[in-house]
């Protein structure tokens, strides 16, 4: 069972003028194409290829040594950007945040404006590459965290400081920014918040 990229769902230049059309081209197309082919050569005629990547996830601590490479880099970049491009969107409407969403920001964070901030900064001092995130613990809070490389909270991996279920991502690699913002990560991370799908957030959330 081969694991499948999803379609995008909006133009490549449908995040105009926020994330640019050519970065997502080229990001969805080449980037995100080869991590789901190379994982699937990885799996291809393994008894992992008929597990879902979550479940992959959850079990790297018993995966064998030529395997798990493969699940962390290329199963963890086709999940990662699976997630990312359904955590952006050009719908208004979708832009709006659910009243149970705000309410849990609120709970863990205070306010939008401090969950923003935290995790602003978490993308922002990310070593090299890597991701940001605001996961779901298993207590049921809200929190901030940022991991490198394609290694997402999911994964059962030493590397990962917070484990939990992944409700909005940013990835702070320099292929998701570069070509319109150069060395210039913050523009990005402030660009990101102009087209978050707080209506796919609060899916999650559910």
């Amino acid at each position: 069972m081969s694991y499948t990229q999803p379609e995008l769902g909006y133009a490549f230049n449908a995040l105009e003028p926020h994330i640019d059309a050519a970065t997502m081209e080229l990001h969805y197309s080449k980037h995100h194409k080869a991590y789901v082919d190379k994982f699937n050569a990885a799996v291809q005629g393994k008894n992992e290829d008929s597990l879902k990547l979550e479940q992959l996830f959850a079990g790297m601590d018993k995966l064998s040594a030529d395997l798990l490479p493969a699940v962390r880099n290329n199963g963890g970049g086709a999940w990662n950007h699976t997630e990312f491009w359904k955590w952006m969107t050009p719908n208004d409407a979708q832009k709006q945040i659910p009243d149970h969403v705000k309410s849990a920001i609120d709970a863990s964070f205070g306010s939008l404006d401090k969950l923003k901030e935290q995790f602003s900064d978490a993308a922002a001092t990310v070593f090299g590459s890597g991701w940001a995130w605001v996961i779901r613990t298993a207590d049921g809070k809200l929190k901030v965290t940022k991991t490198a490389n394609q290694e997402n909270p999911l994964m059962n991996l030493p590397t990962i400081a917070d484990r939990g279920t992944p409700i909005l991502g940013l990835d702070v690699w320099e292929h998701a920014y570069y070509l319109k913002h150069q060395n210039r990560r913050p523009d990005y991370i402030s660009a990101f918040w102009n087209v978050v799908n707080w209506q796919y957030v609060g899916s999650l959330l559910k």
